[in-house]
């Protein structure tokens, strides 16, 4: 019997379990959850969530987390594609970070070699500037790029990553020469806040949670923000607002391995789907204060492509990828 065998569950089951949200039609009798990174990080940390929600909701009968870090995820993407190809038994965590890193580290093996499942969460990028600058709004803050693209010094994480893909998509939107962007990486949140606080570069980029207090107790000024609409709660106007035509959100996926048949993607899907819909998901989102983006099947699958061509692109620009 294939373990991706499906198991009617009865509904009198589930009312008397108590659950208040929609219950899953069916039970995934073993799934293993690849997080390609250290444990503590924020895919090991999705892997986790998703392996505790999914086992209380009885969409899985077991579910094991495996960690397998190394070069932004490739070493776990790798195993996926080879050792794990065909078995419909397993899915690994991803995001934007590993669009990013198979790029510029020239993997071989890539996100076309996986069989995508659903985009699960994500947070917006914030771009911001320290309370003492005379950067008042976007509109300075493009003028001056527009201007001289090399006169904006940039700080945010490593180099091309998110917060470096949206510092181009910016500059190119607006028309400046994203070639010539001045783009400061710091190897962590910490650093970058010290420069911006210290003045030494222009402006600061990084997700919203990293500076949020920051921007609350008015030691930074939070200029956009790169959702694609007004987010509730949240009072910074966003990039497409001002008349900037960007939306990026550092995202985190799912995708199972390569060789998979139709009944096991169905079934991958549709339990993705069961717990992203259960009470215990929703709670999850809450306390850990993730922002869900869910979209899956076929449509993440044309997302995923997108995002690939998008970033490609604006990391050749960036002089980033030949």
């Amino acid at each position: 019997m294939k373990l991706y065998a499906l198991r009617t569950l009865a509904a009198t089951v589930a009312l008397a379990a108590g659950l208040a949200a929609a219950p899953a039609a069916f039970a995934l009798d073993d799934l293993k959850l690849i997080a390609p990174a250290k444990p503590g990080g924020g895919w090991d940390q999705t892997a986790r969530a998703m392996q505790e929600v999914m086992q209380s909701a009885g969409i899985a009968k077991a579910v094991t987390v495996e960690n397998v870090a190394g070069a932004g995820g490739i070493v776990g993407l790798s195993q996926l594609a080879d050792k794990e190809k065909g078995d419909p038994n397993v899915l690994m965590v991803n995001g934007l970070v590993m669009v990013g890193a198979i790029l510029t580290n020239q993997s071989t093996v890539t996100l076309e070699q996986t069989t995508p499942i659903a985009r699960l969460t994500g947070e917006y990028e914030v771009i911001v500037v320290p309370k003492s600058s005379d950067i008042q709004n976007l509109g300075q803050l493009v003028e001056k790029l527009k201007a001289d693209p090399s006169s904006v010094a940039w700080g945010g994480g490593s180099a091309g990553g998110t917060d470096h893909i949206l510092a181009g998509l910016i500059a190119q939107a607006v028309g400046a020469d994203a070639t010539k962007i001045n783009y400061v990486p710091f190897s962590g949140g910490g650093e970058a806040l010290a420069a911006i606080m210290g003045g030494h570069v222009t402006a600061g980029v990084s997700g919203l949670s990293e500076w949020v207090g920051q921007i609350q107790a008015g030691e930074l000024r939070a200029l956009a923000i790169s959702s694609a609409e007004k987010i509730e709660g949240v009072d910074i106007p966003t990039l497409k607002e001002q008349g900037v035509n960007v939306d990026l959100a550092n995202w985190r996926a799912v995708v199972a391995p390569p060789g998979i048949d139709d009944a096991g993607k169905k079934a991958l899907v549709e339990a993705v789907d069961a717990m992203v819909k259960s009470d215990g998901w929703k709670k999850m989102l809450a306390d850990k204060g993730w922002m869900d983006l869910y979209m899956s099947g076929d449509e993440f699958a044309q997302y995923l492509t997108d995002e690939n061509a998008r970033v490609t692109a604006i990391l050749k620009t960036l002089g980033l990828v030949s």
